[in-house]
């Protein structure tokens, strides 16, 4: 096995490790709100956070495409997944460096892998806190009125994710870096391509966490629109705090104040706790399924090529 082989299996050993360590740290604390979901609810949840990864690797590889590396399927599944393991690791940059390194094997130039990477982030902020605005400020009233100031990044995000914007940024720290420019800028479509799969992709939370929020008997259309603002709004707020290892502790809070007008603290915080299971699950599940799928995908190509020579 070459060193380049062991240092990516060390990875994937730690990043699994810290993965299951968090679903596991949590199992005593949600073990009380899983008996009350039934195993098709379970499921069905499990399910939508499958849709909503699913969907953010689409909104990467859209990116990744609009600035000159269009990635199979089944490729971009592998290095996105695989790579985002590194976020369940304390620091910030784990996956962008996971990421890089797997993306140059499928010919990906390090700079564009970084600058796809960090895109996700503003893009998943602006559409975010744009579905907390449209969902939590009628229902949830004064539960969740200690986030209003997130509201004023919203107009700034907007602003900077106009490709002028994001085009002289990018080059601006590559040449502090000095490093070559990208190739190819990012264009208007890239920018909308990604920011549809990204509402796709907050759709896909709330129904999760409103399979959750009714297993835990709060039910009905009110129950269902703060399900889709809460998950939301707990996540910007997590990924803000970036000294919590995916925003722990940080979007419980959040989700349990924004849950409020629906559910009781005790049953808030068993949803907020079996939806950070549920999302570790699906994590763990598509850098599974990801990597397995790339390897029967390679196997194929091998054998053909030794039928050749």
């Amino acid at each position: 096995m070459t060193r380049k082989k062991l240092i990516r299996l060390g990875f994937l050993v730690v990043a699994l490790g810290f993965g299951a360590w968090a679903i596991a740290g949590r199992w005593a604390e949600v073990s009380d709100g899983l008996t009350r979901l039934s195993w098709p609810l379970l499921a069905g949840s499990l399910v939508a956070v499958l849709a909503a990864l699913v969907a953010g690797m689409l909104m990467w590889r859209a990116l990744l495409a609009d600035l000159g590396s269009p990635l199979p399927f089944t490729d971009a599944a592998k290095v996105f997944f695989v790579g985002q393991l590194g976020k369940y690791i304390p620091g910030s940059l784990w996956p962008v460096l996971a990421q890089m390194e797997m993306g140059k094997d499928l010919g990906v130039p390090r700079p564009r892998s970084a600058a796809a990477f960090f895109l996700t982030y503003p893009i998943y902020l602006v559409s975010g806190l744009a579905t907390a605005v449209v969902t939590l400020p009628a229902f949830a009233g004064d539960s969740v009125a200690r986030y209003a100031w997130l509201l004023l990044l919203l107009p700034v995000l907007v602003v900077g994710l106009h490709p002028r914007v994001v085009n002289a940024v990018l080059g601006y720290g590559l040449r502090l870096l000095k490093r070559p420019p990208l190739e190819r800028p990012l264009t208007r479509r890239g920018v909308l391509a990604s920011v549809g799969w990204a509402f796709v992709g907050w759709a896909a939370y709330g129904v999760h966490l409103a399979l959750i929020v009714a297993g835990l008997g709060a039910t009905g259309p009110q129950a269902m629109i703060l399900s889709f603002g809460a998950f939301s709004l707990a996540w910007c707020l997590g990924f803000l705090v970036v000294v919590a290892p995916a925003g722990a502790g940080v979007r419980e809070v959040a989700m349990v104040a924004a849950l409020a007008p629906v559910l009781d603290g005790g049953s808030a915080i068993a949803a907020a706790l079996c939806s950070r299971l549920v999302v570790s699950a699906g994590d763990l599940v598509c850098a599974g399924l990801a990597g397995l799928a790339a390897r029967r995908t390679k196997a194929p190509l091998a054998e053909a090529g030794e039928a050749r020579s």
